[in-house]
């Protein structure tokens, strides 16, 4: 029980560190749930009722396999938070690594950066959910047939409000 309140709190200090979100971490529905090799997520909600991923571990997650790891847990994004103070990080790496194999390419458009986007590394990585599809919320397992098995039951669906 101790163990999970300080684990609560360095949830809360890193995503303030990292992300410059100050939260307060309400209900915790998964904690440390395996994601992939060795990348773990906690799933959980704030105070003010949003329902946020962390994932993390020591191997280097790219953007791509985070948006691939937010999909097979069976949970919808909303937003993927950049990390503190450069709000648009995503586009910055995408331009960097499209002019690395492109050098000549002096109008880079949105739509060219797409791909080049999904390379930036984001290890921590912290994302807002609109909804868990099918009402579980899903781990890596090696032995189910799929290799996902439910880790949690839980229903959610952000309503967007003006």
């Amino acid at each position: 029980m101790n163990g999970d309140i300080y684990d609560d709190l360095a949830l809360e200090r890193s995503c303030k560190e990292l992300f410059g979100m100050d939260i307060e971490v309400a209900k915790v529905i998964v904690r440390n749930i395996d994601v992939g090799r060795s990348a773990k997520a906690t799933v959980f909600l704030t105070k003010k009722k949003q329902l946020l991923c962390y994932i993390h571990g020591p191997t280097r997650l790219l953007y791509g396999d985070v948006k691939k790891v937010i999909s097979r847990i069976g949970l919808k994004a909303e937003l993927y938070m950049p990390p503190k103070g450069r709000p648009h990080y995503f586009d910055e790496v995408g331009r960097e690594k499209f002019t690395e194999v492109f050098p000549g390419r002096h109008d880079v458009s949105e739509s060219d950066i797409v791909y080049y986007r999904t390379l930036a590394p984001y290890s921590p990585a912290l994302v807002m959910i609109s909804e868990v599809r099918d009402g579980h919320i899903y781990m890596a397992d090696s032995d189910a047939r799929t290799g996902w098995r439910a880790a949690a039951k839980f229903t959610y669906r952000r309503i967007k409000t003006s």
